[in-house]
């Protein structure tokens, strides 16, 4: 399975009329189109950082729909009052524990390394990397996007709230530096969101 996140540096007092359009237009166009397993919406209402991720059956579903959304991604970057920046991934696993619930909330983080080992990556992930995670407190969901082509992954982790996430952080921390090291990876950017939408079909891969 596939996904397109567009990621939206907009303007924090827009946030909460960006999250209403989004459930309200975009939502109902694009799981109308051909392939589509559904949407999420992650914000941060300090900064005014928005990504908006679809997911996608296989690539040539993802391909296809690329004209089609196009008026609806600058539209959206519009009402955010920002610029837009997309990326395609594969989504190379995802497991959940619970359904995102009302409230939380996701850590994401951005890493970087050699495309050669993106295998030995990705399988870290879920044999290493995910056990681990599953432990931690209020712990939701983990999903882990990957470019194997340009060695980046995107993995976010969902918390049942923000309170669940501050008490996981320290051995969060501590499970990411030493994975990270273990695979050669660079972290090349971190945040915390709010989950605003929560809309995805994908199953379970792990």
């Amino acid at each position: 399975m596939f996904a397109r996140s567009t990621t939206v540096h907009g303007n924090p007092a827009a946030i909460e009329v960006g999250i209403a359009y989004v459930r309200e237009a975009v939502i109902p166009t694009v799981r109308d189109m051909d392939g589509c397993v559904g949407l999420s919406m992650l914000v941060d209402r300090e900064s005014g950082r928005c990504i908006i991720t679809t997911a996608w059956a296989d690539a040539d579903a993802m391909h296809a729909s690329a004209e089609n959304v196009r008026g609806i991604r600058a539209r959206t970057g519009e009402i955010l009052c920002g610029t837009t920046e997309v990326q395609e991934w594969e989504i190379a696993a995802l497991h959940r524990r619970y359904e995102t619930r009302n409230g939380a909330c996701a850590r994401v983080v951005w890493t970087e390394g050699d495309p050669s080992a993106m295998d030995d990556v990705l399988d870290g992930f879920r044999t290493s990397l995910l056990p681990r995670i599953d432990e931690l407190p209020g712990f939701c969901s983990i999903s882990v996007l990957a470019d194997r082509t340009a060695g980046r992954t995107v993995t976010a982790v969902t918390y049942e709230n923000r309170a669940a996430m501050e008490q996981a952080g320290g051995r969060a921390r501590t499970i990411r530096k030493e994975f990270l090291q273990a695979m050669g990876l660079t972290m090349t950017d971190g945040a915390s969101f709010s989950v605003a939408l929560a809309h995805l079909r994908v199953p379970e891969t792990v």
